[in-house]
């Protein structure tokens, strides 16, 4: 029978998991309940990955710093630090992508997850294969070793966009304003280099949920991800985000990247 890792100590996953091939990625699993914790793992090994687990958020903080993973799954409900919390920490050091699970699926709290920096958010209960759909589309995404801040700067696509003082470096997904760089996930990037792959273009918020998260809107609350996500990247990129210029809103649709007639410069990396 394959060993199940409930305690951070005992966390690595046995190396033979997979017919001896190398784990696709290392996933860490927090969730205070050992019954779900040992399904997640276990369905989880299955599926390939290395698998370390706690069971508190004060654990999954010192597992992150001693194991760093390529994708943590969060659940909410946490003894000595609740889900948010360590999401909040760990935005404030790492990009390392984030799934939050949550026996409450109400639309404040997804938006509360979401707004702290998470990639995406699941309600209990949940089939372990969407789990797994969703882990994999953002793992596509993102890569692995995205753990540490440093390692955030993957080089991938082309090319350096300038928006007025705002500059967009694909090779490096890094986002600089009168040269002060602005700190992004790699959700939030991804979001950008989406709206602005083709300025002035309206892009559906349903073509951005599929594009960024793998899977289409099946209820309100699943767009709702997206209105999110354009809100954080306003607020961090858009002088006055209650009047966007950069990113603007077309009601019941989705969104598009400039004003028509405006759009950016390309210019050499």
């Amino acid at each position: 029978m394959m060993p199940l890792y409930d305690h951070p100590q005992h966390a690595q996953s046995d190396a033979s998991v997979g017919g001896g091939a190398e784990p696709k990625a290392t996933l860490l699993v927090v969730d205070d309940e050992p019954a779900v914790r040992r399904v997640l793992v276990t369905r989880l090994q299955l599926a390939g990955y290395r698998v370390i687990s706690a069971e508190d958020g004060e654990a999954a903080l010192t597992l992150f710093h001693q194991d760093p993973p390529d994708l943590i799954v969060l659940d909410v409900m946490l003894p000595k630090l609740d889900g948010f919390a360590v999401c909040r920490r760990l935005r404030a050091e790492s990009c390392v992508p984030i799934i939050f699970l949550s026996a409450l699926d109400t639309i404040s709290e997804r938006v509360a997850g979401l707004d702290l920096g998470a990639d995406d958010y699941l309600p209990k209960p949940f089939s372990p294969k969407e789990l797994e759909a969703r882990i994999a589309t953002i793992l596509r995404r993102v890569g692995r070793g995205s753990g540490v801040t440093e390692q955030c700067d993957v080089p991938v696509g082309q090319g350096v966009l300038r928006v007025g003082d705002l500059v967009v470096d694909t090779n490096r997904r890094q986002v600089t304003r009168g040269g002060d760089r602005i700190a992004l996930t790699y959700t939030e990037f991804s979001l950008l280099e989406l709206l602005f792959r083709e300025p002035g273009r309206v892009v559906p918020r349903a073509e951005i949920l599929e594009q960024l998260w793998g899977y289409p809107p099946r209820r309100a609350a699943d767009l709702r991800v997206v209105d999110v996500y354009v809100a954080r990247l306003r607020g961090k990129l858009e002088p006055d985000p209650r009047n966007p210029e950069l990113i603007l809103t077309v009601r019941g649709t989705g969104y598009a990247s400039q004003r028509i007639g405006e759009t950016p410069t390309t210019v050499p990396a």
